[in-house]
């Protein structure tokens, strides 16, 4: 095993050694490739073509749906030991992806080739339940914003936003634009600060220039 495969063992084990047997973890050194995405790459983009599905090892990465009009609004993030099983249904189907994920956080992964994903279905229980339940959990999660776009005001889906930013980044203050808080969410940055400061004042946030520590979650 040469310093490349070593490396990468490692990484895959501290990340994934408790999720899947070791057979299974010597075919993803084998059949796999890692490879780095630094903050603001992309990691899906719509259209694509999608040949290999993602194990993360670090980072982040935000998952958006784009409108018929071109704007976009964030359904969920991935983190360190997630997939984007989006990816999976795709590279199984040989369909184009109708998902975008750009990195928020420089990132890296194990790129598993589709006709070896396929095939350990079959073969290993571990990466079947993997798979089923990052399914599971995404479906939850799409639920989930599409009852925050029909049911909350938007303060609320701004307070639930920050509380998933600092649960997954695992840093009260997080240092983050209008703006970029605005993409995100589907709206305007002067609504975005206007509510900022709401939430400020009601002393459920600390905000001050491109930082905001979150000191009420949302539940």
């Amino acid at each position: 095993m040469n310093n490349q495969e070593l490396t990468l063992r490692q990484k895959l084990d501290d990340c994934y050694s408790e999720i899947f047997e070791k057979k299974l973890m010597d075919e993803i050194i084998k059949a796999g490739h890692f490879n780095k995405i630094k903050s603001g790459g992309l990691l899906i983009d719509i259209g694509s073509e999608l040949t290999h599905i993602p194990l993360i090892l670090d980072g982040i990465v935000k998952i958006i749906r784009r409108k018929k009009n071109g704007e976009e609004i964030v359904l969920h993030f991935l983190e360190r030991g997630n997939t984007c099983a989006i990816s999976f249904a795709n590279c199984i189907n040989h369909k184009k992806s109708i998902f975008k994920g750009v990195v928020e956080t420089n990132m890296e992964a194990i790129f598993l080739p589709v006709d070896h994903i396929d095939e350990w279905l079959s073969k290993y229980k571990s990466w079947r339940h993997f798979i089923i339940d990052s399914y599971h959990f995404r479906l939850i999660e799409m639920v989930d914003s599409i009852d925050g776009l029909a049911f909350m005001k938007m303060h609320q889906r701004l307070l639930k936003y920050l509380t998933n930013k600092v649960k997954i980044s695992k840093d009260a203050e997080l240092k983050i634009t209008h703006q970029e808080i605005a993409n995100d969410l589907n709206t305007s940055r002067v609504v975005i600060t206007r509510l900022l400061k709401q939430l400020h004042d009601e002393n459920k946030i600390y905000s001050t220039r491109n930082k905001i520590r979150v000191l009420e979650f949302f539940e």
